[in-house]
């Protein structure tokens, strides 16, 4: 059954499945080689930079056919220990098959990449793409290496997959495929033209895509004023953060990261971008020293996160070029509950307050001075915290609050299209109550 006229229109079918993703910070990896035009069309959809990821399998020495592990870049490897003990593999020869495949895999690195640096992964969405999988060996060994290399979350997206293979997947955290037919046969039966991809093909397209990714990243460069990472004076100790400012904006959101997270989250650098294209500034930053991070007293005491965001909003006050700056807190997790401590003070400076699956609960004894207009965003899925926000609410001071609930949405808004419908919650309520031209607001479920 054919169901694609070649691997330009598989990639702009997978495109339509992909949509959930647009405005994440993704790297689009191609399998070379037939993998790569594929990506291409996924990288220039999404916005994405494109680059290759090279696996080799590790064959048993007296069985070749026969994987027991196989490698990656960056001295990735993976190695199918109860393979090589049935096999009888000793430890010398493991080596000596490791060595000559890594010598294959960096000569192929070279010879794709022509001295282009690999794209870093580290805490980036990772999409790795093939022009289709049989029994997904091949894509299963590239997600583990994605995932070693940093990759905070990785997506395999196919065209076209058999319906048991699909369901054994476990190295992907989503698989997305565009058709699973029964009667599947061989991935280039599914495909009108099905003709090889050279190594000068994936040449021509990681070229092409690096300089469409320099012009648009010189285009963005242009449209802000200020893109860069800050340290900030507060009390004993000095914070990071990453401080962004469109051309013209009035406004600053500064965010403050929940447990666990830091100013290179996904999900905030993703909320982070909504709410540039608003016209907003945004600073993330870190709360807590890196020496700080793993005191589970620290990660839990508000009153000090607190402290950490009114020294931040008066160090915004003190810049030139955000003096005049109205600032809005956007708070999750534990972050929430920073945000909402830090904006009962009496002279906060802050105007609004956004809760992203926040735990408002653990700045009760201030939520009545609150009275800044504050918006609460939960998932409908996420039952004990939806509970913790309805009672905060009610709690709340004075000023104009809502709760907003996304359908289906759990904690970290992992589901498709969930993160962006809380950002553009967020985004339409700083607008709002920050900037001088309000949009109409986003529809959502609100109680």
């Amino acid at each position: 059954m054919v169901v694609f006229e070649d691997r330009r229109d598989a990639g702009s079918q997978l495109v339509d499945e992909l949509g959930f993703l647009k405005g994440e910070d993704l790297v689009v990896l191609g399998l070379p080689r037939g993998g790569v035009p594929v990506a291409a069309v996924v990288a220039e959809a999404l916005d994405a930079p494109l680059d290759v990821i090279v696996v080799r399998k590790l064959g048993v020495p007296f069985q070749p056919e026969l994987a027991m592990g196989a490698i990656g870049e960056g001295g990735v490897s993976v190695v199918d220990a109860r393979t090589v003990r049935r096999a009888r593999v000793t430890d010398e020869e493991l080596d000596a098959v490791e060595a000559r495949e890594r010598a294959v895999l960096d000569a192929r690195v070279e010879r794709l990449r022509r001295g282009r640096p690999r794209t870093d992964l580290r805490g980036r969405v990772a999409v790795v793409v093939d022009d289709g999988i049989a029994t997904g060996s091949t894509a299963r060994v590239a997600c583990l290496v994605a995932r070693r290399l940093g990759a905070e979350r990785v997506v395999l997206a196919v065209p076209v997959a058999p319906p048991d293979t699909l369901a054994h997947l476990p190295e992907a955290d989503e698989v997305v495929c565009v058709a699973a037919p029964a009667h599947f046969r061989a991935v280039g039966a599914h495909y009108d033209d099905f003709s090889p991809t050279s190594d000068d093909d994936v040449v021509a397209l990681l070229q092409q895509a690096d300089r469409r990714s320099r012009v648009t990243g010189a285009a963005r460069a242009t449209d802000c004023d200020v893109d860069e990472d800050v340290a900030i004076p507060a009390g004993s100790v000095t914070i990071e953060g990453h401080l962004r400012l469109p051309e013209g904006a009035s406004a600053v959101v500064v965010f403050a990261h929940g447990s666990g997270s830091s100013r290179h989250s996904p999900r905030n650098r993703y909320v982070a971008d909504v709410l540039h294209r608003a016209g907003l500034g945004t600073l993330l930053l870190d709360l807590l020293t890196p020496d700080e991070e793993d005191d589970r007293s620290k990660v839990f005491d508000i009153p000090l996160l607190a402290g950490r965001l009114e020294s931040a909003s008066d160090w915004l006050a003190l810049r030139p070029d955000t003096a005049s700056c109205t600032v809005g807190y956007f708070g999750a997790s534990t972050g929430a509950g920073a945000a909402l401590w830090a904006a009962a003070e009496p002279d906060a400076r802050v105007a609004a307050v956004v809760s992203r699956g926040g735990r408002p609960d653990l700045a009760e004894p201030r939520l009545a001075d609150v009275r800044v207009p504050t918006l609460l965003i939960v998932g409908g899925a996420d039952d004990v915290v939806l509970g913790l926000n309805r009672r905060a609410r009610a709690a709340l001071g004075s000023g104009s609050s809502e709760l907003a609930v996304v359908p289906g949405a759990t904690h970290l808004f992992e589901e498709p299209g969930t993160l962006a419908q809380a950002s553009q919650l967020a985004r339409d309520w700083f607008v709002r109550h920050l900037a001088h031209d309000p949009v109409p607001p986003t529809r959502a479920s609100r109680s």
